[in-house]
């Protein structure tokens, strides 16, 4: 596995997060608790699009680019249950200048995809941007 394996725990926060990274995919594993939740026993679904463009965004950060989402689709495939082993995993799907195409999954402990989405992410120099609002 090429990579550092890297490990993060906050239950306190409503969730068990624990991710991997690896060369130009990042993959992480949780369990939603119940204050995440949508309909009975399942994750609202904007939670669900948080978690993928978290993701998605994730992917850029490990090439270094500092992007910010333009546009993203999400395709709800099957409920996300709650408290079951689940992970997100998400890759480059293309680059052209500053456009970053990137997709992620959610998928269950058996491997069913349970959502996808995929997003483009415009690449930023953030101190040219957000200099007006850092004070000096």
């Amino acid at each position: 596995m090429a990579g550092k394996k890297s490990e993060a725990r906050r239950p306190e926060a409503g969730h068990d997060t624990r991710y991997i990274k690896l060369r130009n995919r990042f993959v992480c594993r949780f369990r939603l608790s119940k204050r995440y939740t949508g309909p009975p026993g399942h994750c609202h679904g904007g939670i669900i699009a948080t978690i993928l463009d978290e993701a998605m965004g994730k992917v850029n950060k490990l090439r270094q680019v500092v992007a910010l989402t333009s546009e993203i689709t999400v395709s709800y495939l099957k409920p996300v249950p709650l408290k079951q082993p689940l992970r997100v995993e998400s890759r480059e799907v293309k680059v052209r200048g500053r456009k970053h195409v990137n997709m992620a999954e959610i998928l269950n402990e058996k491997g069913d995809v349970l959502a996808r989405s995929q997003g483009l992410f415009i690449a930023i120099d953030p101190h040219r941007m957000f200099a007006r609002f850092v004070e000096r």
